[in-house]
């Protein structure tokens, strides 16, 4: 029989158990096991009369019962018991995939029993339908032989019954009596759902897009039909024909968290035409072909045969890098240096020791100069000296203002923590000069040694993208680094962030704080930027807003609180790419002077991008504050997509010429929202790079 031989096949996989065999048995087993989710299996002591073979027994037991309870779930049809068992249990554990003493696996169960939302949910957690089931007529007759085997368990249960006194065996035999009839239901349930189902329809719509130049992105929705049986994969194929004759490829996709597929591997400048089906246990449906019919493979770059901007870049600065220090490395001021290595290896435990002795040279307060101060936080908590101060060292106690070229410069800095001995010693070099900008420098770069050296730690983060200023004519520069391992360090103290701002005792005015105390007070917003300016954008192309700002000494940039190390912007889309087609309509556009398209025209209905940057620009302009009537006199920058890695890439909107920067006493037309801030152009820049 078909169900003999499923049991035997199964039982040389592995020997389990047979489950719960009542609903209300697995009601009591899914109670017990609630409490027993967060067992920690490793937290018996290793001398504990419970040795490790016992405990891998408990840990086993456990896992079987989770097993069984995820079956009877399936079997009782209780979504939220499924949920909570995949949550708490990885696929492996649940041996989602292994067929039971009946041949079944729970997805099984679910689409047999049409139960779509449990389905769904075993199908993102990577359950398969039983491999066994070759064909419908091995379907139809293993659901056939375990009706009627139930029906005759049932029958010969329910005859011993009549026929016995009763005694403490007929009391079992009658629970043993419901459990069968209870599960004989279920299975004529589950075979009268196969006998109904029938193949699923076309998915409901399949959205065809390009990649690369060598590659399209399938995206496709499910079917709509509510009265097929529940979809367990989809097979994606492409042709160069219409007819789909011959056929050059095809994909199956059985994993549905995501209903997308990216076909790889395609000549460039060659049309393919796609079409996806789908599955379920009467079958495959009919196909649906893709919107648009077919795509070609290309990249905006084709158009004029453009290279990457940034291919080499970075080889030819580190090649420049090394002739300079090649030209440095025979200077004269050099030679005391030679035996030291140029890069000094601190233990961070013991160098973190200078925090906390007495001889430091950390400063307690401020005396009317330029400091630089180091924030290392972990979590909520900061790093303090022994003192319960924020590391603070002198930069130039004669230097009142700070001119931004310096700042700028020592902003460029952070880029090379580990190059500041070189640097010093090439700054020492053109002191003869007696240049005010290269003292000023040269003593930035001692202060970095001196705080690095204290520390015991090269990288002291990020600079913070404005100094802070009192009236007592204190500049303090700020660096900001996050701590993420869970090292801890002899005799050095995290403390809580807002019990340094409680305790520590102000010696300024609230009228007239001092750097320090503005540095106290706003930590958090520092923290916060410092956080935020390292998050990264999901792939995706999007449409970015270039709105500057000058001053005397500066240029400064429009760009989101939330997200400080990218313009103003939306996603447009999920696919990062421009082909060649839609880079050329971008083109013709741009040459005939056209308005940015905020209105829908009717011979442009059928172009997807066209309708994307529509809605993309109504989205920013609402984001900036700007109406969108006067989004007619913007312009979309046509000479370079903006690409950020392989997976980023931005289009870029500008306003009219005369007001992409905003002169020193020019009255911004465009006042956007708050949730922005201005950043140095220079600033921006590094932010970006990181």
């Amino acid at each position: 029989k078909m169900t003999q031989q499923m049991r035997d096949l199964q039982l040389a996989q592995a020997r389990k158990p047979p489950g719960p065999s009542s609903p209300n048995a697995a009601k009591r087993l899914y109670r017990n096991l609630s409490g027993k989710f967060r067992v920690n299996y490793t937290s018996f002591d290793e001398g504990s009369l419970v040795g490790r073979g016992e405990k891998e027994k408990l840990r086993k037991s456990y896992l079987f019962q989770s097993n069984a309870a995820l079956f009877e779930a399936v079997e009782l049809q209780d979504l939220d018991r499924v949920q909570e068992l995949l949550k708490h249990y990885s696929p492996e554990e649940l041996d989602l995939n292994t067929p039971n003493s009946e041949g079944l696996l729970p997805l099984d169960i679910a689409i047999m029993t049409n139960n779509a939302p449990i389905a769904r949910a075993l199908l993102q957690a990577g359950a398969k339908e039983s491999p066994h089931f070759v064909s419908l007529e091995s379907r139809s007759l293993h659901l056939s032989t375990l009706v009627r085997e139930a029906e005759q368990r049932v029958n010969e249960l329910m005859a011993q019954v009549v026929n016995e006194a009763p005694n403490a065996d007929c009391s079992e035999k009658e629970k043993q009596l419901k459990a069968w009839e209870w599960r004989f239901r279920l299975y004529k349930r589950m075979k009268a759902g196969f006998e109904h189902a029938r193949v699923p329809d076309a998915p409901s719509s399949v959205h065809l897009s390009v990649a690369s130049s060598s590659s399209l992105q399938v995206t496709f929705w499910e079917p709509l039909s509510v009265n097929s049986a529940v979809v367990t994969k989809y097979k994606v194929e492409w042709s160069c024909s219409p007819t789909f004759s011959p056929l050059l490829g095809e994909a199956v996709i059985d994993k549905l968290k995501d209903l997308h597929f990216t076909i790889q591997g395609l000549v460039s400048g060659t049309a393919y035409h796609i079409r996806v089906s789908a599955y379920n246990m009467k079958g495959w449906g009919p196909p649906q072909a893709s919107t648009p019919p077919f795509a070609i493979p290309s990249n905006w770059r084709e158009y004029d045969g453009r290279a990457p901007r940034r291919r080499g870049q970075a080889e030819a600065l580190d090649h420049l890098l090394g002739q300079v220090k090649t030209v440095h490395q025979h200077c004269i001021c050099h030679e005391p240096c030679k035996n030291q290595p140029q890069s000094r290896k601190h233990s961070v435990s013991k160098s973190l020791k200078h925090l906390f002795h007495p001889g430091s040279k950390f400063l307690k307060t401020l005396k009317r100069g330029l400091y630089l101060t180091a924030i290392f936080y972990k979590d909520d908590n900061i790093l303090v000296t022994h003192e319960d101060q924020i590391p603070v060292v002198e930069i130039d106690d004669t230097y009142s203002c700070l001119l931004m070229q310096d700042f700028l410069w020592l902003t460029k800095v952070s880029c090379m923590w580990d190059e500041i001995l070189w640097l010093r010693q090439c700054v020492t070099v053109s002191q003869s000069s007696c240049s005010c900008i290269l003292q000023t420098r040269f003593k930035m770069l001692l202060a970095i040694s001196q705080m690095q050296g204290l520390l015991g730690i090269q990288d002291l983060g990020q600079v913070f993208f404005e100094p802070i200023k009192d009236k007592q004519g204190n500049i303090l520069i700020v660096t900001l680094k996050e701590v993420k391992t869970n090292q801890t360090f002899e005799s050095v103290r995290w403390v809580p962030i807002c019990k340094l701002q409680t305790s520590r005792k102000s010696v300024s005015s609230p009228e007239e704080p001092t750097a320090l105390d503005t540095l106290l007070i706003s930590v958090q917003d520092k923290l916060a930027y410092h956080q935020r300016s390292s998050h990264a954008l999901s792939p995706g192309l999007y449409l970015g807003y270039l709105k500057l700002c000058s001053a005397v000494d500066q240029i400064r940039v429009l760009v989101p609180e939330q997200l400080p190390n990218i313009l103003c912007h939306v996603k447009i889309r999920s696919n990062p790419n421009i082909s060649r087609e839609e880079w050329e309509w971008l083109q013709k556009m741009a040459s005939v002077e056209e308005p940015v398209p905020t209105e829908p025209e009717a011979d442009r209905s059928q172009n997807p991008l066209f309708q994307e940057l529509q809605v993309a620009i109504k989205e920013l302009m609402t984001l900036v504050n700007i109406p969108l009537q006067e989004a007619k006199d913007f312009r979309l920058y046509s000479q370079e997509v903006l690409d950020f890695g392989d997976q980023v890439s931005f289009l870029l909107l500008l306003p009219p010429s005369d007001d992409v920067c905003t002169a020193p006493g020019q009255n911004n037309p465009y006042t956007p929202r708050s949730g922005f801030l201005t950043l140095p152009l220079q600033i921006f820049e590094l932010g970006k790079e990181r």
